[in-house]
């Protein structure tokens, strides 16, 4: 992931009364009366920013029936193909109705990427613990074109197509962790970058960057996530619900890095009920944007997680502008007296916009889960 900040001055242009919330935010001459003020006004954009309608987004037009099953088993007789890819393959480019492939239990050692006019593909495993598809791809290993992947390609598995479902499966990058400091060793287990995508009953396991929220929304429920680094990463409008998050580091890790880049953007992590396990120490997010935003509401944190809580990426800038908040977590690391001065413990009116389905226009698409 790159270190790059955007300017403000476009959405200076673009916000007109919002971008004195943000100059006045910045100043460093602000009275202490004025930040309050705009404190106040800043938290009433974010409200409706979060609101039941995105307007950035399209209007959802899902399609649940499946028309079509395709198998795939390892075992030849009991399935229509042997491999994802084969089985992919074998999809019209521009699929018109919903389409279940079914894979049956065994690793499945490919790199798959759903182009992104095949849209409506549902992905349904025999169990997380039983179907597993994994690859060991790295952002510094070189390509078919003679170039480095990076991180957006190094993921195991890739969607680009939009209403994409995935049920019962593991997502694995076996690229094994990097040592401190090590660059190019990002090696993503799935990326998604299509909007409106479900992930239920999944794991996502990896190292540094497993799961890249690229863009679009997206909900993930009932699943695990472990990782060191930045494992929950992107720009992505995602919720995640009743998930387990696992960190397997001997050192400093982050949980998340959120994105997001301007006051215009309509995308965060939103974490509900989920639990926070594992090794190390661990950052909840590190500001990768400059208006990074990430809540935790009703979510269990084991004492792995840093008293601070949120690293500002090494700029004191992106303290004024990102949005960080918790909201009625427990454990032994959801202690918020050593938090960021710039971190935020929401009152329930503030948490409203961020726990439910509403937060990712999930009334529109999520109809039957």
């Amino acid at each position: 992931m790159g270190k790059d900040c955007s300017t403000l001055l476009m959405g200076m242009k673009l916000l007109g009364a919002t971008t004195l919330i943000i100059l006045l935010l910045t100043s460093s001459t602000t009275s202490a009366s004025s930040i309050k003020n705009n404190e106040e006004s800043y938290l009433n954009w974010v409200r409706r920013m979060s609101s039941r309608n995105h307007s950035n987004f399209l209007d959802a037009k899902n399609k649940f029936h499946p028309c079509k099953t395709i198998k795939v088993n390892k075992n030849p007789k009991l399935a229509h193909f042997t491999t994802l890819d084969a089985a992919i393959s074998s999809i019209p480019l521009f699929n018109p109705c919903r389409l279940l492939i079914s894979v049956g239990p065994g690793t499945y050692r490919e790199k798959i990427e759903i182009p992104m006019t095949m849209a409506y593909v549902t992905l349904e495993g025999a169990g997380a613990g039983k179907t597993i598809i994994r690859w060991d791809d790295t952002a510094d290993r070189v390509g078919p074109n003679g170039q480095p992947l990076g991180t957006y390609g190094s993921a195991t598995f890739a969607v680009n197509a939009p209403y994409f479902v995935a049920k019962n499966i593991t997502f694995k990058n076996k690229a094994p962790p990097p040592p401190a400091g090590a660059t190019g060793k990002q090696a993503v287990a799935l990326r998604i970058s299509a909007d409106m995508a479900a992930f239920i009953n999944c794991k996502f396991i990896g190292a540094q960057d497993t799961l890249y929220d690229h863009k679009g929304r997206h909900y993930f429920k009932n699943c695990h996530i472990q990782g060191s680094v930045d494992f929950i990463f992107g720009d992505g409008l995602s919720l995640y619900q009743d998930c387990h998050l696992h960190a397997k580091t001997k050192s400093y890790g982050a949980l998340t890095a959120q994105k997001r880049e301007s006051m215009l953007e309509e995308t965060g992590f939103s974490f509900v009920n989920c639990k926070v396990t594992g090794s190390g120490a661990l950052y909840l997010g590190r500001a990768w944007g400059t208006f990074s935003r990430v809540v935790f509401a009703y979510t269990y944190m084991d004492k792995i997680i840093t008293p601070r809580g949120w690293y500002d990426w090494g700029d004191k800038q992106r303290q004024m502008t990102v949005f960080y908040g918790q909201f009625k977590c427990s454990g032994p690391g959801a202690d918020y007296g050593g938090r960021v001065s710039w971190a935020r413990e929401l009152t329930k009116q503030e948490a409203e916009p961020f726990i439910s389905l509403s937060f990712i226009d999930g009334h529109q698409w999520l109809t039957n889960f």
